[in-house]
């Protein structure tokens, strides 16, 4: 009692000194009793600020970084109380070090501790929020900075996989603060269920995972860390499936560009710079979005010029004056966007253009450092159809899967949204969706309709183009490869093989009515 009691006359003498003692006095006696704790403590103590200055208007990337870190490492397991936290749109469960608590960690052997201040800030409604580092004084200088790395990494991955991605579109407004709109991005696309050939799967992801993996390999040959991809195929050959799978894979955002609200050059500009790191910019149908084509006529017409006479020369050039100034998106503005310095802006960017018909596209979009990577899509394979058999039914074998590969060798393939539908309309009964589909098959052959789409290209009509899909790094590898189909088209059609595809058919409808009459269909 009489310990408690000096203890409390000690408390309340303080309480009078510091009422009574000017306030710098105050501080410089606070300051020597930092210093003199600091001197036999085995500890330092590195205090880490949410805002960088004292405006609270420069975020301190670092705070952000611990934070994720320490939700990363699950702060439940070392401290007695912890923030939960969820959104709206998300079902992960966030974890935060509660207000003045501390959580422990470990590094090299050595333990440290992450003690989390919130400070109410005087006549304000604001809190200043900070992060103390508690770490061993003797190993500062040689594990501070890798322990640092070691967070700054940590955080980063999980910021990655756990953040909320988004699908974000041109509002028409890009000369803004902000030309963007989004929405979550929620597309159940993945490379598990997408219907593509193995190879073609396979060359696929290990180009995106050495493209995610290459922060290093891109500095160290002084070349901005992007890549282009360009996607070809007729209608419902699964391009927007593709791209969504990608964004999937790599965890990125997507910014699907439309051309034709974009004015001119300089809105396009600030558009991409607009765009985050790790994200991936689409734009679909390059061939019919806008006339790129316009700058080229306009130098032909030009070196014309001198060969027609006064008159008609000085109409065609105020012709193409009042187009030039119209102002709009340019065949040249599209190339900085792809490859100019412009695009240099950001880090690990994939661009992505689709079309129907790849020989409409301007050359000069598609050679290597623009569209790196071709990728021809068309009808699906054996492998492409049991894949969509597997997700559609939950079947992995059929006894019609004989008659389909039939059928897929003899030029009756269709494309993944065909084959898609067809199952989608008849999923109830698995018999009967198979069987749906080789008739499609059967239909295709004979050049009837198959019901849920067109077919645009010829070079995916025949079972050489389908066995052909894949991925080439050199997109001039598909000049002869052009040729080549050609050829074994047009040897086909003059030679012609009808007598032994009806035979085919009528083996192949033997073979469906015999399984119809086992099975009771």
């Amino acid at each position: 009692m009489e310990i408690l009691s000096q203890m409390w006359s000690l408390l309340g003498l303080l309480t009078v000194l510091q009422n009574i003692l000017p306030t710098q006095l105050l501080a410089c006696l606070h300051s020597f009793y930092e210093t003199l704790q600091d001197f036999f403590s085995p500890y330092s103590y590195f205090e880490i600020p949410e805002f960088n200055g004292y405006c609270g208007v420069d975020v301190n990337d670092l705070y952000r970084h611990v934070s994720l870190y320490l939700n990363s490492v699950n702060p439940a397991a070392t401290c007695h109380r912890v923030t939960l936290s969820r959104s709206k749109s998300s079902n992960t469960i966030s974890h935060s070090v509660a207000a003045n608590h501390t959580v422990h960690d470990s590094f090299d052997g050595h333990r440290l501790s992450w003690t989390h201040h919130v400070d109410a800030v005087q006549d304000s409604l604001e809190e200043k929020r900070s992060f103390t580092l508690k770490f061993p004084k003797r190993r500062r200088l040689t594990l501070l900075t890798p322990y640092l790395d070691h967070v700054t990494a940590r955080a980063t991955e999980f910021e990655r996989f756990s953040r909320e991605r988004r699908l974000f579109t041109n509002n028409g407004h890009g000369s803004y603060e902000s030309g963007w709109s989004s929405v979550p991005f929620r597309h159940p696309s993945t490379f598990e269920t997408l219907a593509l050939e193995p190879d073609l799967k396979k060359q696929l992801v290990d180009d995106l995972t050495a493209f995610g993996d290459g922060k290093e390999f891109y500095q160290k040959i002084g070349r901005a860390w992007k890549r282009g991809y360009l996607l070809y195929g007729p209608p419902g050959s699964g391009k927007s499936s593709l791209i969504a799978a990608m964004a999937n894979f790599l965890r990125y955002d997507v910014y699907d560009l439309e051309l034709s609200k974009v004015a001119d050059n300089s809105e396009l500009r600030a558009l991409l710079i607009q765009t985050t790191n790790r994200s991936i910019i689409v734009i679909e149908d390059i061939d019919c979005s806008i006339d790129l084509t316009g700058d080229r006529l306009t130098k032909t017409t030009r070196s014309r010029l001198s060969s027609m006479p006064k008159k008609s020369s000085r109409r065609v050039c105020d012709v193409i004056n009042g187009d030039d100034q119209s102002g709009r998106v340019t065949l040249s503005g599209l190339l900085n966007f792809t490859d100019g310095l412009w695009s240099c802006c950001g880090e690990e960017r994939v661009i992505v253009f689709t079309t129907n018909h790849r020989d409409t596209v301007d050359p000069a979009l598609l050679r290597c450092g623009r569209m790196d990577v071709h990728i021809s899509l068309g009808t699906c394979g054996m492998h492409a159809l049991k894949a969509l058999v597997k997700n559609y039914l939950g079947l992995e074998s059929h006894v019609l899967f004989d008659a389909a590969e039939s059928c897929v060798r003899s030029g009756g393939a269709l494309t993944p949204a065909q084959v898609g539908e067809i199952l989608l309309r008849n999923r109830r009964d698995a018999d009967v969706a198979v069987k749906a589909v080789v008739s499609a098959m059967q239909a295709k052959i004979l050049g009837g309709h198959v019901d849920g789409g067109r077919e645009y290209d010829e070079m995916a009509k025949t079972p050489e183009g389908m066995a052909e899909q894949r991925l080439c790094e050199s997109p001039d590898n598909f000049e002869g490869l052009a040729e080549k189909f050609e050829g074994k088209k047009r040897k086909e059609r003059f030679n012609g093989n009808w007598d032994s595809r009806v035979n085919f058919l009528v083996r192949l409808k033997s073979l469906t009515k015999s399984d119809s009459g086992r099975r009771g269909v």
